[in-house]
């Protein structure tokens, strides 16, 4: 670990944290708005971000490795979420504030644990899209992620 894993690893907590405050926050009411981006409940969307976290940081770690993601399209990723938000239209609150806090653990042990050189590994996420280094997967798609809620 260095002084750059240690930075992403605190940003990406503080952003965690800042789920967990809002998900807190959120009334029933709340919980069962649709939200403008997706179409889908605020839960459901909580619950997929939460639900992402490992997974993103396990993309995060095949780079860093240097490797690349084998077959990976934006229209397989698209029916995933479309299947999750489908499989999860009943989530609560507290299942997803556990999945969010486990995940969220995980992946900053991840982040946590990468060298400067591997962070500067890239490789392909999707197929047909550039390469990205495990730094970029860090910050545009694992911290960036939560913004989604």
């Amino acid at each position: 670990m260095g002084a750059r894993a240690e930075s992403l690893a605190k940003q990406y907590e503080a952003k965690a944290a800042e789920m967990t405050a809002t998900i807190n926050k959120l009334s029933d009411a709340d919980w069962q708005k649709v939200t403008a981006a997706e179409k889908w409940p605020v839960g459901v969307t909580a619950h997929h971000v939460a639900g992402a976290h490992e997974p993103i940081a396990g993309i995060a770690k095949t780079v860093a490795s240097g490797q690349s993601m084998p077959n990976f399209t934006m229209g397989m990723l698209d029916a995933a979420n479309a299947k999750h938000a489908k499989d999860f239209a009943g989530c609560t609150k507290a299942e997803t504030l556990q999945l969010h806090q486990k995940g969220a653990a995980a992946a900053a042990a991840v982040v946590r644990g990468f060298s400067d050189a591997e962070l500067d590994k890239s490789g392909a996420v999707f197929t047909g899209m550039p390469a990205m280094t495990t730094q970029q997967i860090v910050e545009n798609v694992l911290i960036d992620h939560i913004n989604d809620l």
